[in-house]
């Protein structure tokens, strides 16, 4: 009995249990079938953006705290990776005496943004990134503290709602100035760029891309079962009812703020593994990318997809990166105001996105085509099996 209420909790519904299996297979047969080096690296460099949208699932969708600056933690797990990345970089030029960069360096050793800012010596800040156990420790501590931080500063006070998304989306703002004003630690307006390798190993190479696309796939998919376990134990239905009546929540005896606390704690947490990916799959890392526009971008991928559906925050973010591509290179005058119809249409007529849309007319689909269509007896059943899902309690 225990072990079945475990995998109900870890996999959902059976509805839910088949489109997570048809995401493994587009993630590591359909896609890398499909597509070269290019699109493949930069399908895993979208996936890394999806992690945020997985954390806005638990905290806006279930949570019901819409914040509008994960790109905050995105950035700060992205930037404690591309310092360890950067000092290995600089260890490399500095064996390499004779090369033009190292001569162009007055300090030869130090990150190139610090000897352009004068800096003679590494800041003991950057000490800590010689480590790479170190570096995967603060990926996560670091922006952990900072989210711990922001969320009893602000919840404690039981702010809330839109005050709570001006908040964090000022704090996003602030901390890209911060990154831009300090060039000696941070690389300012530029970033820290120049990444090559990853513990000797290049990362521009075709078998380390494909390595890093399907780590960061693999990742993807364990964020997804952990959402799910969250939402669908007890945890999860605390959370549904904070969301919707939070004051009986607190009659009830719970401290409503430690709960909102801890689940934007674990949504930054997964910010931060996406912007470490990131930065690993493109090599670089900048302060626009902690800016207020790609935490606008995370809500969105998060609402399209839909915000209670931890794949379809996954697909959420595919679709919207993928046409923003497209619709940028076919139509680079229109782009933007045909992302912005779509986003409106689905928001309007599919409030729970494009997977509440997805459950509640697939199995009716299907069953129409199996009534028109002589299918195999096997798809007919697995209609019955999900369109009866409700019914069985599974």
């Amino acid at each position: 009995m225990v072990e079945s209420s475990f995998k109900r909790n870890l996999f959902g519904s059976r509805g839910e249990v088949v489109t997570f299996i048809l995401l493994v297979i587009v993630l590591f047969a359909v896609l890398p079938a499909s597509f070269d080096i290019f699109r493949l690296n930069l399908t895993a460099k979208y996936l890394s953006l999806g992690f945020a949208a997985l954390g806005l699932v638990l905290c806006w969708g279930y949570g019901g705290i819409l914040s509008l600056g994960q790109g905050l933690y995105w950035g700060l797990g992205g930037y404690c990776m591309a310092a360890f990345l950067k000092l290995e970089a600089a260890a490399l030029i500095a064996k390499d005496t004779s090369s033009d960069t190292a001569r162009a360096l007055t300090t030869v050793g130090l990150p190139d943004f610090m000897d352009w800012n004068q800096i003679t010596e590494l800041p003991y800040l950057w000490y800590p990134f010689k480590s790479f156990p170190l570096t995967l420790i603060l990926m996560l501590f670091v922006p952990g503290l900072v989210a711990w931080i922001v969320g009893m500063a602000i919840f404690k006070r039981r702010v809330s709602g839109v005050y709570f998304a001006i908040i964090t989306q000022a704090l996003c703002w602030c901390m890209e100035i911060l990154f831009v004003t300090r060039q000696g630690l941070t690389g300012g307006i530029n970033g820290i760029t120049d990444l090559r390798t990853i513990l000797g190993f290049p990362l521009g190479t075709k078998g380390m891309q494909d390595f890093l696309y399907f780590l960061t796939a693999a990742l993807a998919l364990g964020c997804v079962l952990l959402c799910r376990f969250l939402t669908h134990c007890k945890f999860g239905q605390l959370l549904i009812a904070i969301r919707d009546m939070e004051n009986r929540v607190r009659f009830s005896g719970y401290d409503v703020a430690n709960f909102k606390v801890f689940v934007f704690v674990i949504a930054a947490l997964m910010s931060a593994v996406g912007g470490a990916l990131f930065t690993l799959n493109v090599g670089f890392m900048s302060p626009k990318l902690v800016s207020i526009e790609p935490s606008v971008y995370m809500v969105i991928f998060c609402a399209l997809g839909g915000r209670l559906s931890p794949v379809g925050a996954i697909y959420g973010t595919l679709l919207v990166c993928f046409g923003r591509t497209y619709f940028s290179e076919k139509f680079p005058e229109l782009w933007m105001f045909i992302m912005g119809g779509a986003f409106i249409a689905v928001t309007m007529w599919c409030p729970k996105g494009l997977a509440g849309l997805v459950e509640t007319y697939l199995p009716k689909l299907w069953k129409l085509l199996a009534s028109r269509v002589k299918l195999p007896k096997f798809l007919v059943r697995a209609a019955d099996w999900m369109g009866n899902d409700a019914e069985r309690g599974c």
